[in-house]
């Protein structure tokens, strides 16, 4: 009775410690990036700039529209005038140089609302 008390306070404790030190892993191997934080900002902003330059020169109205882009992931909110420039809007992002993903979260809002 004495020995089975310290063996479930010990058995207790190692798996608190495994769990603990255990974290979900991915298939993609972890690479440190060797870019600044500042220079990871500066590639981040100049992405997000060329595809709002590239959304405007495709037709697309770009007022109302926030383009946040972090490591080649864009995402698109905001509205737009009319539903056709929703899709227009992620198809002309997907394609700029450097955009790895798009989230399109833009919706429709008439003029004058």
């Amino acid at each position: 009775m004495n020995v089975i008390k310290p063996l479930t306070l010990a058995g207790g404790t190692l798996i608190v410690a495994i769990s603990i030190n255990a974290w979900s892993q991915t298939s993609e191997p972890v690479t440190p990036s060797t870019e600044s934080p500042h220079a990871t900002k500066q590639a981040n902003r100049t992405l997000s700039k060329n595809v709002r330059h590239t959304l405007s020169k495709g037709g697309v109205k770009t007022s109302g529209i926030n383009v946040i882009a972090k490591g080649g992931a864009v995402v698109l909110e905001g509205s737009v005038p009319d539903p056709a420039q929703i899709d227009k809007a992620g198809e002309l992002a997907k394609g700029v140089q450097g955009v790895t993903s798009v989230k399109n979260s833009l919706t429709v809002k008439e003029v004058g609302q």
